[in-house]
């Protein structure tokens, strides 16, 4: 589709995964590490969270909001009827073990769910509490985080021997007529070699031309971007201190790198009993006292950008809202995701930067001030959006679309 070819020229770099607007973030690690309160945090849902493994064996999935001042000073700005705001999809997966890639525990299903999301929350535990049993009978984040590591790629690793023995098949039958594949050839003997040392698919350095081919034969699952949730106790998450942070990052940092970020459910979950409880303003005296904050909007967008995804708004007096596209969308495209009208006829993108508008709208709505000021411009089709764009598309369809 015309879309999907537009976004792999903007960008100039084609990405693992799913070329599409909506994708999903999963929650991820052993059982009882707080994936499932984490999951109840983000999203207000109720999902069960016993302290007992596989308490979770249907993944659930919710949206929540993608917090930004940006969106909210637009709202506030225009107070329109009509508010949307960008929203994550996550998912929550149930607690994998050691031998899940050979059907240990409830293994195999949930890697199936694994498959179907796009990115990764890897929750690992590093607190103790002897309520709350650990799978192992012991706290060891680095063993935790071998473990799964080592049955994603496990599973990964009978992925590609499959396609393979597919790829073979449909050469036989073919009789030699397509000849030999040798990107499928090189690809495939690369992403073996990684595997069999529990490396990631993501960790190989690969051409444009080898991650399209994976994403075309393939559905792994360490090609997914990952980020490292390091769930403490309240009392370390304040103290901003861990015996296990510096270990965690290290080996993090040593097996390919990535986003860590030290949080605590149990601090989340009393923050949002005060404001349940007590209100908003007693939530927010409690959070001074503590010299903290919340961890949890910068685990949301942290999410949204690995996902690769970015948004642009549309504001005025009926609606502000966020659409969201993948990074390196060209103009006709991102006008796409309102209507196939909009990138069937496109004329030109009317465009300002939030920062500008921000900057000269001196509190006002409209764009007066900005035009005056040479910030408003006009964009064509092969502008790449930027996130935080205020647009307005013009259009002009005429006709029937051809068939």
């Amino acid at each position: 589709m015309p879309p999907k070819k537009a976004l792999l020229e903007a960008a100039n770099v084609i990405r693992f995964g799913r070329m599409r607007n909506h994708l999903k973030m999963g929650v991820v690690g052993l059982p009882n590490v707080g994936k499932s309160s984490l999951f109840n945090l983000l999203t207000t849902q109720s999902a069960a969270a016993e302290n007992y493994p596989f308490c979770t064996i249907e993944p659930n999935e919710a949206r929540c909001p993608v917090p930004d001042p940006r969106y909210d000073f637009l709202t506030s700005l225009w107070n329109p009827p009509s508010k949307h705001p960008a929203y994550l999809s996550i998912t929550d997966i149930a607690g994998l073990i050691a031998g899940a890639s050979e059907g240990a525990g409830l293994g195999n299903a949930f890697l199936s769910h694994i498959q179907a999301v796009d990115g990764i929350y890897h929750v690992v535990r590093a607190f103790e509490n002897d309520d709350i049993v650990h799978v192992d009978d012991s706290i060891d984040p680095v063993r935790d985080l071998v473990t799964i590591n080592t049955e994603l790629c496990k599973k990964d690793l009978e992925i590609v021997k499959r396609g393979v023995e597919a790829e073979g098949v449909g050469r036989k039958k073919a009789g030699g007529k397509g000849g030999n594949n040798q990107v499928f050839d090189d690809v495939a003997g690369k992403m073996l070699g990684l595997l069999e040392k529990n490396t990631p698919v993501r960790d190989g350095v690969w051409s444009n031309e080898e991650v399209g081919c994976i994403n075309e034969k393939f559905r792994l699952i360490t090609t997914k971007p990952m980020v490292y949730l390091v769930n403490l106790s309240q009392a370390d998450f304040l103290r901003r201190k861990n015996k296990w942070l510096g270990k965690i990052q290290g080996w993090v940092q040593g097996n390919g790198g990535g986003e860590v970020i030290p949080m605590s459910v149990e601090f989340e979950q009393n923050l949002w009993e005060k404001r349940e409880l007590e209100g908003e303003e007693e939530a927010q005296s409690w959070l001074k006292e503590q010299g903290a904050g919340s961890v949890l909007p910068k685990v949301i967008t942290q999410g949204f950008k690995q996902l690769g995804l970015i948004y642009y708004f549309t504001a005025g007096e009926k609606e502000v809202r966020c659409w969201t596209i993948r990074e390196g969308t060209l103009a006709p495209q991102a006008a796409g995701v309102i209507h196939g009208d909009f990138e069937r006829g496109f004329i030109k993108a009317e465009v300002v930067a939030y920062e500008d508008f921000k900057a000269l709208c001196g509190g006002k709505k409209g764009m007066a001030e900005v035009k005056a000021a040479g910030k408003y411009r006009q964009e064509g089709r092969s502008y790449v959006v930027q996130d935080g764009d205020i647009i307005h598309f013009m259009f002009n369809v005429t006709g029937q679309k051809k068939k």
